[in-house]
């Protein structure tokens, strides 16, 4: 047991032996039906098995890697690769496809990753993002406006946690707001790659011709956004086409959907924990910790980050081959109890709090200060707007998509 009283993830010695064959492969974890998770089996995981090989939903196998130290050390490990949804898992009747195919910033390498980051690093630094506060704001109250406006019961999974992330990034970035039902289903059918391969795969040419497309439209039009000052650079030989292409891809891809998903959960957990809710609504100086506390304890980033070797890697008695994909599981990584005492409660007064749901290394999240700022405006919106919040329904009646290793619920539907 630790002081705490939790009883210690990594108690047993069993998953640290010397044995070289490799396990069986079991089912990818998923959280219980009808839930955001946590996954239950992390703490056996870190305990026994912190190296696990899995069968990803697509039919893949992958090593799910679980302990805080394992998945921190491996986020920023050089030989471990983010391969694109092209280029993984590659099976028997795949033919290679011509061109650069689905590259984010994610899967950029070297020293076009380097400059592009520097090229991007005044947009999404701390004092910038602290000066489009007051805009965030209004985003935020302009939704929380027209909810108000249509009276009760309201949603507020369609109707605030899905369109306020966007609104943010589309407004930062530049990307038309009203493109979105264009350009959302192709995004959604990318991100979800891990479950739906195929379709993810056939939109990559769409996203790109798209990007590209908007990439002609800001040299037409060029507009006060991140989108048109990188296009610029391009045009000064500062960055190339393909690193701007990249950084368009990024913001359809990961630029807002995850804030989504965490907005989501974040809202319900609160509103399942009346107690919390008062709390924060109470006391608004805790809600930097608050927001910190959120990112660590939702399940959202369960196995969706996928690397592969580009060399070999002994790990816990096994070794990872050249060419094997890895999946470094944050959220079981932020629930090690051995880095947070009482890592499965919540307590919105937590510090330190060295989560990693933004990563580490050289793809550490470069939107890290917009993410925590959208959370902070969003949950402070609301508890200004409606101290009285509750769920309409009772919990149990909410819907989920129940097969996604990352869950948010698709509806919110809440009185005051």
């Amino acid at each position: 047991m630790t002081a705490s009283g939790t009883p210690s993830d990594h108690a047993s010695p069993a998953g640290r032996t010397a044995d070289r064959e490799r396990p069986p492969v079991v089912d990818f974890p998923l959280g219980p039906p009808g839930t955001m998770g946590p996954i239950e089996e992390y703490r056996r995981l870190r305990r026994e098995c912190p190296v696990a090989r899995v069968r990803t939903p697509m039919g893949a196998a992958a090593w799910y890697v679980t302990r805080y130290t394992d998945v921190r050390a491996l986020l920023a490990d050089a030989r471990l690769v983010r391969p694109t949804i092209n280029a993984w898992p590659i099976r028997p009747e795949d033919v290679p496809e011509p061109g650069p195919g689905l590259t984010t910033m994610m899967e950029l390498d070297g020293p076009r990753h380097a400059a592009l980051r520097r090229a991007l690093a005044d947009e999404f630094a701390i004092h910038t993002v602290e000066g489009r506060l007051a805009r965030v704001r209004a985003l935020a109250e302009g939704l929380l406006d027209d909810i108000e406006a249509g009276g009760r019961p309201a949603d507020l999974a369609p109707d605030f946690a899905e369109p306020f992330p966007l609104l943010v990034m589309c407004d930062l970035v530049g990307i038309p707001y009203e493109d979105r039902d264009y350009f959302l289903p192709m995004a959604d059918a990318a991100l979800g790659a891990l479950v739906t391969l195929d379709e993810g795969r056939e939109v990559t040419h769409m996203l790109r011709s798209y990007i590209a497309e908007l990439i002609a439209r800001k040299r037409r039009r060029p507009g006060d956004d991140v989108l048109t000052r990188l296009v610029r650079r391009c045009d000064q030989g500062e960055l190339d086409r393909e690193e701007v292409i990249c950084f368009g891809l990024s913001m359809l891809m990961a630029g807002y959907r995850t804030c989504t998903m965490f907005l989501a959960d974040a809202i319900l957990v609160l509103l399942t924990r009346p107690g919390q809710f008062a709390r924060l609504r109470d006391d608004r100086g805790i809600m930097p910790r608050a927001v910190e506390e959120l990112l660590r304890y939702l399940p959202v980033m369960n196995g969706v980050v996928v690397l592969q070797a580009a060399r070999d890697i002994d790990l816990h008695g096994h070794t990872i081959h050249a060419g094997e994909a890895v999946l470094p599981v944050l959220a079981a990584a932020n629930r090690d109890g051995s880095v947070f005492p009482g890592a499965d409660r919540l307590d919105l007064r937590r510090d330190p709090n060295p989560h990693l749901t933004f990563g580490q290394g050289a793809h550490y999240c470069i939107g890290v200060h917009l993410a925590r700022a959208e959370l902070a405006v969003a949950l402070d919106c609301l508890l200004d707007r409606f101290p009285g919040l509750r769920l309409a329904v009772d919990e149990s009646e909410l819907p989920w998509e129940d097969e996604s290793p990352a869950k948010s619920p698709l509806a919110i539907p809440v009185e005051w």
